[in-house]
């Protein structure tokens, strides 16, 4: 009988699982050494093919808890299959103002996440997007990777 629960118990994971759907892109960068100067352009390149559906953006950005600031300024970089191109600042969290993790901590890692949901694009072919670091130091220690998700958003 024990087995029998184990057994279903497995299957019922593996079909759960299963059901998630994957994400239409998922890319991330890995910064040499956990530096990111500002020389370094992380970029990502994002097929769209359906115009008339809605997108969910999700950068994640990770460093290590020995980060040593509360936050981190970014551009993000589009360039449209068209050529149009836009210069965008951002800013993600890393501490709360009482200096807890903002983000998801996990041993010496804090995952912090910026998403734009929702977002429609009107032309079909490839998006480029590039993240610069908009901190006025050289480079920022500590830093682990930066990632771009993109989803279909589900009816």
């Amino acid at each position: 009988m024990r087995n029998k629960l184990i057994g279903i118990g497995i299957l019922l994971m593996w079909l759960v699982s299963s059901c998630t759907e994957s994400p239409m892109f998922d890319k991330s960068y890995s910064f040499p050494s956990n530096k990111w100067t500002q020389t370094v352009k992380p970029a990502f390149k994002v097929a769209i093919t359906d115009t008339n559906k809605l997108y969910d953006f999700t950068i994640t950005f990770r460093v290590t808890t020995d980060y040593a600031y509360n936050n981190v300024w970014f551009y993000l970089n589009t360039k449209t299959p068209d050529g149009l191109t836009a210069r965008e600042p951002f800013e993600i969290k890393i501490t709360n103002p009482d200096g807890s993790w903002a983000g998801i901590e996990t041993g010496t890692v804090v995952e912090t996440q910026l998403t734009f949901k929702r977002r429609k694009l009107p032309k079909k072919g490839n998006y480029y997007f590039t993240l610069e670091q908009g901190i006025t130091n050289e480079t920022l220690t500590e830093v682990l990777d930066i990632g771009l998700r993109v989803e279909e958003v589900k009816k």
